[in-house]
Order: structure tokens, then C-alpha cells, then sequence
């Protein structure tokens, strides 16, 4: 699940990414109530579902026959640190990918991210740098070393003492994934998360203004 829109009164347009057919929207109808009844609470962004659908050629707008929770998380939806990651993340997702995108192997990928960002042991100043870094080659821009993501960029935020240090990091996130506890300063970190995506925004179409960011300072702070 990615994010929502609202439609008439108590409807919604929901954006999901799905295994099986890519990305898509569907009108929910009759969610945004205050009866007991209303899963409203399903279509909350990086919620898993399990989905049966109308699926109709040439058709933007898709309805859900039936849908019920694949797994339940236990954390994003009360942690105001991984609810903020969690839209960051989604909002990459949704500026990265487009309508009928299929891509299992992606797919998967954010099964797992989804898995990680919900672990009670996450190291969550390290997680969208990570995401950012392991997205990247599921979309087909990621170099294979960190130092292009360095080099290949328009820009060059960083002193030489600290393009040391950031490549250094940057390698290590590659290396060791999520479970990568290599220490740096909160300035270092936010240097690299502005300089990747500044990188994304060089390969996608039409990225926009990131508006997550401001949560995600707030959550990295």
C-alpha cells in the first residue's frame, strides 16, 4: 500500500504496488467512516495486503472485490519515527515507478524493507540512506561501487576530509545492508541523504519537491 486520495464523501483513490500486476489504483468506497466496520485502517501507507480484484484492460481506476490484512505490522503505524520513514519511503516508491509498473523483484525488495523498518531493532538513522542505496539498483541506476554515486553526481556538497568519510560510508551501507553499524555524524548522514536523492533526481522523470523530508529531518534529528 502506498498512499490515498480522497473521493466524495467517505471514499478513497488508493495507489498499490502489487506483485502480480504492478502498480494500480482502485476506488475504495464507503472507508472514510466512523463505523466500526470500516478498514480504512488497511490503506495505511507500507501495509501488506492480500488483495482480489477487478483488473479491467485500459482501465485507470480498478475496484477491490475482496481484501484482508497478508500481515499485520506492529510498529509503523505507533512509532512516529517509522511512520515518518514509513511515507519517505513510499513517496520514493511513488516518484520512482508508474501506473502498471510490474516488477516482482522489486516487489520483494520492499517486503523485506517493510519486514526491516517493523524489527524492533532496526538502526533507523541508517534506514533511508539504506533504502535509497538498495532501491537504486532494483530501478536500474545504481553503480556498482559507492564511489559513483559520488562521482557521477551534478553536485559535491562535501569538504575532502568528509568525501573521505562518506565514501567510506557509503561502501559500508552496500557492503552490510541494514544490519551495517557503522557510526557517523548526524551532519554526515543528512549530507548523504540530501546528495542521493539530488542523485535520484537525476533519473527520474519528474521528481518534484520531496515532501517527506521535513518529517524525516525531524525523525533522523
Amino acid at each position: 500500500m502506498l498512499s490515498t486520495l480522497k473521493f466524495k464523501e467517505t471514499s478513497i483513490i488508493a495507489r498499490i504496488f502489487t506483485r502480480e500486476l504492478g502498480l494500480k489504483s482502485y476506488i475504495i468506497n464507503g472507508v472514510r467512516t466512523t463505523n466500526k466496520n470500516s478498514k480504512m485502517a488497511f490503506y495505511q501507507p507500507l501495509t501488506l495486503l492480500d488483495l482480489v480484484v477487478y483488473d479491467k484492460a485500459n482501465s485507470n481506476l480498478n475496484r477491490i472485490s475482496e481484501v484482508r490484512l497478508l500481515r499485520a505490522n506492529q510498529l509503523i503505524s505507533f512509532d512516529f519515527s517509522r511512520t515518518g520513514i514509513a511515507l519517505f519511503v513510499t513517496e520514493v516508491i511513488t516518484k520512482s515507478i508508474f501506473e502498471n509498473y510490474q516488477n516482482e523483484q522489486l516487489f520483494d525488495f520492499l517486503d523485506k524493507c517493510i519486514s526491516e523498518l517493523d524489527h524492533p531493532n532496526v538502526k533507523l538513522d541508517q534506514y533511508p540512506l539504506v533504502f535509497l542505496l538498495e532501491n537504486a539498483v532494483f530501478l536500474g541506476f545504481a553503480p556498482d561501487q559507492a564511489v559513483g554515486y559520488l562521482d557521477e553526481s551534478r553536485s559535491q556538497p562535501f569538504s575532502p576530509i568528509e568525501l573521505i568519510a562518506a565514501k567510506a560510508h557509503l561502501q559500508s551501507l552496500m557492503n552490510e545492508s541494514f544490519q551495517c553499524d557503522r557510526k557517523v555524524s548526524l551532519a554526515l548522514r543528512r549530507k548523504l541523504l540530501d546528495h542521493l536523492l539530488d542523485f535520484y533526481n537525476q533519473h527520474l522523470e519528474n521528481p518534484g519537491v520531496w515532501k517527506s523530508m521535513s518529517i524525516l529531518r525531524q525523525v533522523l534529528a
